[in-house]
């Protein structure tokens, strides 16, 4: 543990008596002493849950000491190898669906590599045709704005809902316009049901609107679940992608799409692999141009060999966040971030002007634990992003850099315009990091992200705090220009 020398203890017992609720919250700090020793044994102040979770050393010793005695083989197969390994598969997607309530006659469970994986596996299967439309929030992942290219390779038209400021919400009056606009074909509306770049926790209840113009909906859910309980029998979306190590740590290279099985009918695959068909054919391939038959249900989307050794690991990831209380877990995170928040506010240089400039909701309503932020030097000019990451690294901070993977809030927040991006744009093939940055001339390229998670207590906000305030009153190493 951290030494509990006075500024701490104090901090933490006003803390404590401005959000009481807290104190039932204690039984991760026990946790953290055990089953997360490893950040206070290195003095590791670890903030970026939203880049990836942390796994418990329980979680690794129960995924060992499965693999340590039992016999698995690669499922495709009916001998005892494959068979233990289909049933602890079969375990598994049961596990998926309690854990987000839903019902197995209602959805099914496709493992994919990460969130990543599911959403291409949507965007490549997805009747996207001429008439029909893509509808995406601007606040999106990479991951789903990819997708836009399927679609308008489909002759669909894809469209975007903006971005309001101050608060990097999105505009629900011209989201619902786009909504009810009239098509003739196919419709997807995409967004994530929490922002991994500021936080901001957008309006499950668009789902059900969004059907009943006739919808489909892919509901973003990798930044949003490690925090927050998804009910699927509450919110039922088409299509739900997500990442399991996102939600606890272990293992990586597993994702999930949880689709409704009744939009899973409508997903056509563009191509075929191993395990995704029941009988192929070289010969009658050259006369009919087919040869092939898809399995079945979840299988026909399950490329090749699933990672069925790591798979174990998500059964006992999920069970052991249900041992601690999603509930809890939010609680908890929502406090934390609350108080992270205010501390920042306050924090001002000796002429007035303020130490942090937060993106996004200045308080904990309808937002996550993912808070984006720079700081501003006492003229108001901001400190290059990867200039205070280098900063955090050497005290064993680890905050994260960028933006993010989503450019679309990146470029709300920054004050980002068409016209101060077709630079980047025109006449060139390629784009590096290095040639966007002079493109954008030493305009503010990018925010600070700390993100909390199951492991996070007091002793990590209140380092960032004390990180913080070495900035005060300090000239900025690397300036750039606030949005103009």
């Amino acid at each position: 543990m951290f030494r509990r020398h006075d500024p701490l203890s104090a901090a933490e017992a006003a803390f404590v008596e401005r959000y009481p609720a807290y104190r039932a919250t204690r039984c991760v700090d026990r946790l953290r002493a055990t089953e997360y020793a490893r950040f206070d044994a290195q003095r590791h102040t670890y903030v970026d849950y939203t880049g990836g979770g942390v796994y418990a050393e329980s979680q690794m010793r129960q995924h060992a000491e499965l693999l340590q005695r039992s016999v698995f083989g690669n499922p495709h197969s009916g001998n005892p190898a494959s068979l233990a390994t289909t049933d602890l598969v079969e375990r598994t997607r049961a596990s998926v669906l309690r854990a987000f309530n839903a019902s197995p006659d209602e959805y099914a469970v496709i493992f994919t590599p990460n969130a990543t994986g599911a959403l291409k596996l949507v965007a490549e299967s997805y009747p996207f045709a001429a008439g029909g439309r893509f509808l995406l929030t601007a606040d999106n992942h990479n991951s789903v704005n990819g997708m836009r290219e399927f679609a308008r390779c489909g002759g669909a038209d894809v469209c975007y809902a903006p971005l309001a400021l101050p608060d990097l919400r999105i505009d629900q009056e011209q989201l619902l316009q786009s909504l009810a606009q009239p098509a003739h074909g196919p419709r997807l509306f995409a967004f994530p049901a929490q922002s991994n770049f500021s936080g901001v926790q957008h309006e499950l209840a668009w789902v059900e609107t969004a059907q009943r113009h006739g919808w489909d909906v892919l509901l973003d859910a990798s930044a949003f679940v490690p925090t927050n309980r998804l009910d699927l029998s509450r919110c039922q979306p088409e299509f739900v992608s997500l990442s399991f190590y996102k939600m606890f740590g272990y293992p990586t290279g597993v994702g999930a799409l949880i689709a409704r099985r009744s939009a899973l009918e409508r997903l056509r695959r563009p191509w075929f692999a191993g395990g995704t068909i029941t009988f192929s054919s070289v010969s009658a391939a050259a006369y009919d141009g087919n040869g092939f038959y898809l399995t079945p249900g979840v299988a026909g989307f399950e490329d090749g060999t699933v990672n069925y050794l790591s798979l174990p690991a998500v059964d006992i990831g999920l069970k052991w966040l249900e041992s601690i209380g999603v509930e809890l877990i939010h609680l908890r995170t929502s406090a934390l971030t609350s108080w992270l928040l205010d501390t920042l506010r306050e924090l001002r240089h000796t002429n007035g002007s303020p130490l942090v400039q937060v993106y996004g909701p200045r308080d904990t309503q309808a937002r996550g634990a993912t808070v984006a932020l720079n700081f501003l030097d006492p003229h108001g000019s901001v400190w290059d992003c990867w200039h205070v990451e280098r900063l955090a690294n050497a005290q064993c901070i680890s905050v994260r850099a960028g933006c993010h993977c989503n450019p679309g809030a990146r470029e709300a927040a920054l004050g980002f315009t068409s016209a101060h991006l077709a630079p980047c744009f025109e006449d060139k093939a390629d784009l590096s990091f290095g040639e966007f940055k002079d493109a954008i001339r030493d305009r503010v390229a990018g925010v600070v992200r700390v993100s909390l998670g199951v492991a996070s207590n007091f002793a990590d906000v209140f380092r960032l705090g004390q990180f913080a305030r070495e900035f005060l009153d300090q000239r900025a190493a690397a300036v750039a220009s606030l949005p103009s």
